[in-house]
């Protein structure tokens, strides 16, 4: 099995700009470049979303979306410890 390799976001956006020019087929250029030819064709289809060609949720819309998890996750643990604070104090007020 071959190691999970990682690329760049320029590498990616150079090997979509290679199949758009349309010179080469995907699995051509996969073959040349040593690439999985299903990573490849995730790539264009992220790059067709991100550029309005196909809907979907574009990149930024997905980081927005995991700010935002995250953002809510640390709201709900600050209000459960404000929770905690106001019965502690309500008991001792007693």
């Amino acid at each position: 099995m071959r190691p999970r390799r990682s690329f760049t976001p320029e590498f990616k956006a150079e090997v979509v700009a290679l199949l758009r020019r349309g010179d080469r087929d995907v699995a051509e250029i996969c073959r040349d470049m040593d690439l999985v030819e299903s990573a490849v064709r995730r790539w264009l289809a992220r790059a067709d979303i991100d550029e309005g060609r196909r809907g979907g949720t574009t990149s930024s819309e997905r980081e927005e979306v995991a700010a935002l998890r995250k953002r809510v996750s640390v709201l709900e643990e600050e209000r459960e410890i404000l929770k905690k604070a106001a019965r502690f104090f309500a008991t001792e007020a007693r």
